[in-house]
């Protein structure tokens, strides 16, 4: 390539508009059929765990508090999820949705990247039966009433 072809590219490049976006300051619209962070309805849920048989990336795990009750917190990796939406084909209850609104993940420390679903009090159950010495983490097997 002859340095006059290149000097008519660089003054012609002058003169266009960029083609990139000013993403963080000028935002955009997603689009209706956007796939972002997983939402859990736990009322709904039976405790069938298909779709966490069925998730290819190992994002999802139910950890049961009282299976009597159908009491479940569903714990979510972000950081392994492709998105795929496998789970909400799966789920037979309809507790499980994509949302559209959330869809900047991106963090500096792994701990946004956990997330626990649920109600409340059964969330806080488990947050303290693993803060216990011997107990290590929350298990999916075993809980009250299981």
């Amino acid at each position: 390539m002859s340095i006059g072809s290149m000097l008519g590219d660089i003054l012609k490049s002058f003169f266009k508009k960029p083609a990139t976006e000013k993403y963080p300051f000028e935002r955009y619209e997603p689009s209706q059929n956007l796939r972002g962070k997983l939402v859990y309805n736990p009322e709904k849920c039976s405790g069938c765990q298909l779709c966490i048989k069925d998730c290819p990336a190992d994002a999802i795990e139910l950890l049961v508090v009282d299976k009597a009750n159908k009491r479940f917190v569903m714990r979510y990796h972000t950081d392994r999820c492709t998105f795929c939406g496998q789970c909400i084909e799966s789920c037979r209850f309809e507790c499980l949705n994509m949302t559209g609104e959330q869809w900047e993940l991106a963090s500096l420390k792994k701990e946004p990247f956990e997330v626990y679903y649920g109600r409340d009090e059964d969330i806080q159950f488990l947050l303290d039966r693993a803060a216990q010495p011997g107990t290590g983490e929350p298990c999916g097997g075993e809980g009250e009433g299981a």
